[in-house]
């Protein structure tokens, strides 16, 4: 059982970075980390089917089970890197396999624009994205790691989307 684990920031360090390395330790599931991955910009044309990057992300989403998309809001949406990756992406690749979302907020009232978005995205590629999901605001973390009540929240959500993913497996 596969769990392919989407780092959403272009940036090199950060909050996003933080969550999505804890998923991978937690999980050890594949982190697909955008500020590292070279994509192109998504333009349509079938030429970008061969660059490597973009041949490698296919295998890994096809082969997975599962998927955790984490992003940082930027401006009441989700990040251009994470969308720009999965415009590379079909359906088929993510129908009926659960899907979690998690956003890491700037602060205040913000992330649930970028979760919105990706349950939007997520629908449109026929994933079976799961209800349940968080946002990591500021004050959640200590530095590089999370905080102690944040992860604990953090592993009940994962308890329930891992049992559900293990219903989905072995229902089809």
């Amino acid at each position: 059982m596969s769990i392919v684990i989407f780092s959403g920031t272009p940036r090199k360090n950060g909050r996003t970075k933080v969550v999505a390395q804890a998923l991978e330790h937690k999980l050890n599931g594949t982190l697909v980390d955008l500020s590292r991955l070279d994509l192109p910009l998504f333009n349509g044309e079938e030429s970008q089917e061969k660059h490597p990057s973009v041949q490698w992300l296919r295998r890994i989403v096809a082969e997975a089970d599962g998927f955790i998309w984490v992003s940082p809001e930027y401006h009441n949406g989700m990040s251009g890197a994470l969308k720009n990756a999965l415009e590379f992406l079909s359906g088929s690749q993510f129908k009926g396999k659960p899907t979690l979302l998690l956003a890491v907020s700037g602060g205040g009232k913000g992330g649930i624009n970028a979760l919105n978005q990706m349950r939007t995205v997520g629908r449109g590629l026929y994933a079976a994205v799961a209800p349940g999901q968080l946002i990591f605001d500021p004050e959640h973390f200590e530095g590089d790691r999370l905080r102690v009540e944040m992860e604990e929240k953090l592993d009940l959500l994962l308890a329930e989307f891992m049992a559900v993913r293990f219903l989905n497996v072995k229902s089809s």
